[in-house]
C-alpha cells in the first residue's frame, strides 16, 4: 500500500496555474505537477450552467501532506471554491513512488 495521491485542481489561466505549481513545489507539497491547458469545464454555479476553458493540474503528492497542500491551494487560487480532489494511488512503479516520497518529505 502507498500513501501517494493524485490531486486534481483546475485554474482559470496560466499565471494562476504557474503560481499554484510554484508554491506547491517550493513547499515540497508536490513532487510533480502536469498542466493540461485547454480543458473545457461545464458545471453548475450559483444556479447557472457555466462553460469555461481552464488549465487542469494533475498534482502528485502524498496523503499526509494533503491538509497543507489544500491550505496552500486555497491561499493562492483565485476561485472562491476551487476544484480540489485527492485520488488514492493503489499501485505504481516502485522507483517512481520512491522518488515521489523523497521529493515530498
Amino acid at each position: 500500500m502507498t500513501d501517494a495521491i493524485v490531486v486534481l485542481c483546475t485554474c482559470p489561466d496560466q499565471p494562476s496555474a504557474d503560481l499554484v505549481c510554484e508554491q506547491l513545489l517550493t513547499r515540497r507539497l508536490a513532487a510533480c505537477i502536469n498542466q493540461l491547458p485547454g480543458v473545457t469545464s461545464v458545471y453548475r454555479w450559483q444556479g447557472k450552467v457555466e462553460r469555461t476553458t481552464e488549465i487542469q493540474l494533475i498534482i502528485k503528492s502524498r496523503m499526509p501532506l494533503f491538509a497543507e497542500l489544500q491550505l496552500c491551494i486555497l491561499t493562492h487560487h483565485p476561485y472562491e471554491v476551487p476544484e480540489l480532489l485527492a485520488l488514492p494511488v493503489s499501485a505504481g512503479l516502485p522507483a517512481y513512488l520512491d522518488w515521489l516520497k523523497e521529493e515530498t518529505p
